[in-house]
């Protein structure tokens, strides 16, 4: 993703404006954030469950793309700790975007029969698998690991955009929809 390094970086501080203006109209919603990257050099959190209102912008600091997509091994280290978090807290909604511009290459600890195990099981205490991703078959892949919820992109700046829209927009209706009680685990980007 380096080619797309700024832009990323730009949708990324987008989507925290996005959720932050949700969790203002939606005072009765708590709104945490946890970010986290991956490539050969490893998987760092940047955030953890930070509360959005204290949320500042990324910079190339916080994210550096680069070498391989340990995308498993991210995916399956990522949903075990937020599991432990909110397995105290069952009513609530997690949201999980997996931004990608490329499939798994490279993981050693999670496979993908591993990583769709977990998500079906997520799925059921209200969690919601959002997976967006460029150079691949991205409805194919995500379909493999049980996400339903998708959105492809051309790794360039007008598509970037365009994505990065829809999913302000389909974050916002999720927003909505909880407070409706509505199913906000399928239909995510066609609302």
């Amino acid at each position: 993703m380096y080619a797309i390094k700024d832009v990323t970086i730009r949708g990324f501080n987008e989507v925290v404006q996005t959720i932050k203006g949700v969790a203002e109209k939606y005072t009765e919603q708590e709104h945490y954030i946890t970010f986290v990257t991956f490539n050969s050099n490893g998987i760092k959190t940047h955030l953890d469950r930070m509360p959005v209102q204290t949320l500042n912008e990324i910079d190339g600091n916080h994210y550096q793309p680069e070498g391989m997509t340990p995308l498993f091994d991210a995916m399956g280290e990522s949903f075990s700790y937020l599991r432990k978090v909110t397995d105290t807290q069952p009513d609530s909604n997690v949201l999980v975007t997996i931004l990608t511009d490329g499939e798994e290459n490279s993981s050693r600890e999670y496979n993908g029969r591993t990583i769709k195990a977990i998500i079906d099981e997520l799925k059921e205490k209200n969690w919601t698998f959002t997976y967006i991703g460029a150079n691949h078959d991205v409805e194919k892949f995500a379909i493999s690991i049980s996400i339903e919820n998708t959105l492809s992109y051309q790794a360039n700046e007008a598509d970037m955009d365009a994505m990065f829209s829809k999913e302000k927009h389909a974050r916002e209706m999720y927003s909505a929809d909880i407070r409706e009680k509505k199913d906000v685990k399928k239909n995510y980007f066609k609302k």
